[in-house]
Parts: structure tokens; sequence; C-alpha cells
């Protein structure tokens, strides 16, 4: 088959010319849209997981060869996690050639995290399915460098980091409670706060996923607990 000019640009952000096109096709396709004939990209997704993991495990074990597993583990968890992925996925557009049904296109699927993530994965399949390992560790690594190079020695996301604090001063795991949603249901906007049993609190706002906003609710308690803030 012959791709289409979008499809065309697509291969140039992403870094790699399909042979099979119709593998990448398919990477695109999400079960809203999807028919006997045309199948979604949850079986490429299965696929792509594993060898995201193993790309960023091996590269890992290079970058710090005298890292312990425990110092691993969360590095490569801050890696591979869904909206590391998803936000790979907007720097390439990927979003932009998504294939969706009608109703997920109207309710914002093109910028939902959870999509993103799915497709980023199906389409690093796509490309081992085309051309083999060596090239999709070419294609993740080229993706993820600036990520790679930056990887801090603890990159817990802040709603872990904020629960093992609050578990660590004899407190229970912190509260989130939404208190505002506004803006149309493909693009909410969230007002969230994040409160400490002994009541200290933060909030966040912003346009997003509601676990987003969440998580910069947690980052802001953390910084004004470390007197950052």
């Amino acid at each position: 088959m012959t791709p289409g000019a979008d499809i065309r640009a697509f291969m140039g952000r992403l870094g790699h010319d399909f042979a099979r096109p119709e593998l990448l096709i398919r990477a695109l396709t999400h079960g809203s849209i999807s028919t006997a004939t045309r199948p979604d990209n949850q079986r490429l997704e299965f696929l792509g997981d594993r060898v995201l993991g193993l790309v960023m495990a091996e590269a890992l074990l290079e970058a710090d060869r005298g890292a312990s597993e425990g110092q691993l583990a969360p590095r490569y968890n801050a890696l591979v996690r869904g909206e590391t992925c998803a936000a790979v996925a907007r720097e390439i557009g990927l979003g932009e050639v998504l294939k969706l049904g009608r109703s997920e296109m109207m309710s914002g699927g093109r910028r939902k995290d959870a999509l993103l993530a799915d497709a980023m994965e199906a389409v690093l399949a796509a490309v081992y399915l085309d051309a083999g390992f060596d090239v999709a560790r070419r294609v993740v690594l080229a993706l993820w460098a600036g990520r790679l190079a930056s990887i801090e020695d603890d990159p817990r996301d802040a709603k872990t980091a904020l629960q093992e604090w609050a578990q660590a001063n004899g407190m229970p795991p912190p509260r989130y409670i939404q208190t505002e949603r506004s803006g149309p249901d493909h693009a909410p906007t969230f007002r969230m706060t994040v409160r400490l049993a002994d009541g200290r609190e933060a909030e966040a706002q912003g346009a997003g996923t509601k676990r987003s906003i969440e998580q910069a609710a947690a980052q802001a308690l953390l910084d004004r607990l470390e007197g950052r803030q």
C-alpha cells in the first residue's frame, strides 16, 4: 500500500521509513474504528510495551554499570510509564495521524494520554516487526535520548514521593480532592487539592487529565515541605 502524505510525514518524525506501511496503519488504528478487516492496535501495544522495556533496561544498565537494582527500577519506571510514552507521542505529532472513530474523536481522543501512550507502544512494535530489534532500538533511543540523558537518581513521580513522605512521617496517604471542573468534556480543566492528615495542603489547576493535575498538586506540596516555596 502507498501511504498518504500525512503518514509519510509521520514516518519522517518517527525516524523510520516502513517497508510495510500497513503495520504502521494498524498501530495507529484505535478500537473505536476497527472492523473485522481493519484490526486495532491492541496486540501491537502488548508487543511494543515489551520492546520499549527491553531497550530501556539495556540502556540503563549500559549508562550506569554500578547502579543497583533499587536505583535502576525507579529510573526504568519513569521512562516507560504511560505519561512518558504520551509525551513522546506528542513530540512527534502522533495524535495527528491516529485513526479514531467519530465519538472518540469528538471527545478529544487525539489528546488523551492513554490513547497516545498505547499508540506509541504499538508504533514501536510496528517498527520492530517491520525492521527488527536493532532498528527498533535505534528509534527508541533517538526518541527517548533527552530523557535518558537527564534521568534522575530518584525519578519517582510526585504522588509516589509524597505518599512515601507521609508514611515516613507516620501519616496515612494524602487525600486528593477535586474542587472544580470546567470546560467542555473533550478538554476539561481541573482544580485539585492534595491534603495531608496534619492539614497541610496545596492545589493545582490546569487542563489535561485529572491524574496530571494531581501530580502537579503533589509536586507543589512537596516543594512546600522541602522549603522550595
